[in-house]
């Protein structure tokens, strides 16, 4: 790689070179600009809090807020979850000052949401500093009402923290870029190491930085200032690796690390093509390619920044064997800015509008309208309370979980051991049972299972014994695994299981009459 010395550049103006469009000045509440971050934000917020604490913690949420009630010092939860499992533990560091006091699922929501909201401000920032305002503005609702941002935000979830950090030093790297002194690149570095230390797979991101000025060479950088930026980044960063290191947790790391390149596959390959472009928002995407094919002959750094910010990360989960719904995360704010791009830059609507000028007032707001439109009613419903037992894993929270947990907690025997279909309803009921619990489709293998847990060696012999008194049926991993779900109900009947405890939510059946579906079952074996 050649790295070319700084070249010192007076920094352009922040507006749009091809200027604004005249629709924007008679909307009063979006020329002022401060007015209309402050209702942006509100929008942003309430949309992340409304009926946060309907539905109960996931099996990821639930690892999390164990994580930092373990971190607090709350007895109870130490002997489920340990404190170094898997990932960095910044957000659960944080978390765990509220859970001093004591652990609630309310508490963990709100910090993530208030991470959320926290992304849309540096959205705003950014998307002022390279585009103007307005764009800042737009991008910013955009990203508000997205249901891709809106739904993970929600939950006490790694990326949404993450992503905030993130994007703060994808704004920092901006400074530099536009002139405005070194020491911004070493400040992003340091935030990115933040981010890394949130969810360590923030470190993808920088093959994106690299991808940039690897492609782009109208903005130089220094050896001497790669070099310094490494090093603030390593040494933020490291502070995970020694944590491990002087805790004795090295080999936990190393196990996960493993698991996570060697694994099989949890999806196919098209699994992000049909997931995420539809919470991100199909007009979201569509305004955003419009706009740089339109504009292609006038793009310069900016655009090159935000779509190699998006690419790498676009094309390493894609061919890395494990997949999640929130994975692509960072890359929601980069996409709204795009889209923000062009539903204010005159230059855009001015080449679809030149057959028709009379279109040229009225079209760009009512893209606009639309897309918000398209945004907004499925954020809605994404934040109605979730009436399925079957949804994607880090869609939403796990209907009938937390009800089924305490009263596990409340009805059952200190020291039982239960049976689970999979590790998913094992950490709810670890989480609010306080209960042990055993995944049935945890491998034995340690090369095909995840180190944090534990398989059961004999299933039907730890049964026949009585060592697992009692099995926990759920629909969610049901749905994922019927395999073990038949598996796990062959040893009920086996062992003469007695259903002691259902819970169900109300569906609507094939003719549309209410009725309620099982979503959680617990049995108690009596071999």
């Amino acid at each position: 790689m050649t790295i070319e010395p700084l070249v010192r550049r007076t920094p352009p103006s922040v507006a749009p070179v091809e200027g604004a469009h005249t629709w924007w000045r008679s909307a009063s509440i979006l020329t002022t600009n401060w007015g209309a971050v402050l209702v942006v934000a509100l929008i942003g917020a309430f949309l992340r809090t409304w009926g946060l604490n309907s539905v109960g913690f996931n099996s990821d949420e639930a690892v999390y807020a164990g994580q930092a009630a373990s971190i607090a010092g709350q007895g109870e939860y130490l002997p489920y979850f340990p404190i170094f499992r898997a990932h960095p533990l910044l957000f659960q560091s944080l978390l765990s000052l509220s859970y001093q006091v004591s652990v609630s699922d309310v508490m963990g929501r709100l910090l993530s949401a208030a991470f959320g909201v926290g992304t849309l401000l540096v959205v705003n920032a950014l998307g002022r500093l390279l585009y103007g305002p307005r764009a800042g503005v737009v991008a910013m609702l955009l990203l508000a009402i997205m249901p891709y941002h809106v739904t993970v935000t929600r939950q006490v979830l790694l990326d949404g923290p993450m992503v905030f950090f993130a994007t703060a030093a994808l704004y920092f790297l901006a400074r530099y870029c536009r002139g405005l002194g070194e020491r911004w690149l070493l400040v992003g570095a340091g935030v990115m190491g933040l981010a890394f230390l949130t969810k360590e797979t923030a470190v993808v991101l920088l093959g994106g930085v690299y991808c940039f000025f690897m492609v782009i060479h109208t903005v130089k950088v220094r050896a001497r200032m790669v070099l310094a930026a490494a090093v603030v980044f390593g040494v933020v960063a490291s502070v995970f690796p020694l944590a491990l290191r002087f805790a004795g947790a090295t080999r936990s790391g190393n196990n996960y690390l493993a698991y996570q390149l060697f694994r099989r596959a949890n999806h196919d390959a098209t699994f992000y093509v049909t997931t995420v472009p539809p919470a991100i928002g199909f007009a979201v995407i569509a305004v955003a390619l419009i706009g740089l094919v339109l504009e292609r002959r006038r793009l310069d750094w900016r655009e090159g920044l935000l779509v190699s910010w998006c690419i790498v990360p676009i094309v390493f989960f894609a061919i890395t064997p494990i997949k999640g719904f929130q994975y692509l995360l960072p890359i929601a704010p980069v996409v709204a800015l795009l889209a923000a791009r062009a539903l204010t830059t005159e230059a855009v609507w001015s080449s679809v509008t030149r057959w028709t000028p009379r279109l040229h007032r009225i079209l760009p707001p009512l893209v606009l309208g639309l897309t918000v439109i398209s945004l907004l009613i499925p954020s809605w419903g994404n934040v109605q309370p979730s009436t399925s037992g079957t949804f994607l894993a880090g869609s939403g929270g796990l209907p009938g979980g937390r009800e089924a947990g305490r009263w596990i907690d409340s009805n059952l025997p200190q020291g039982a051991t239960f049976l689970t279909l999979g590790p998913s309803m094992a950490n709810v009921v670890a989480f609010y049972g306080h209960r042990q619990a055993y995944g049935l489709s945890v491998s034995p293998n340690p090369l095909n299972r995840n180190p944090s847990y534990t398989a059961i060696e004999n299933a039907d012999l730890q049964l026949r014994s009585g060592a697992i008194q009692y099995a926990v049926w759920d629909s969610f991993s049901a749905g994922r695994s019927p395999s073990f779900s038949g598996k796990l109900m062959a040893y009920v009947n086996k062992y003469h299981g007695v259903a002691i405890h259902t819970e169900t939510v109300p569906v609507n059946d094939a003719q549309g009459i209410p009725t309620r579906q099982p979503v959680i079952t617990v049995y108690e074996i009596r071999p």
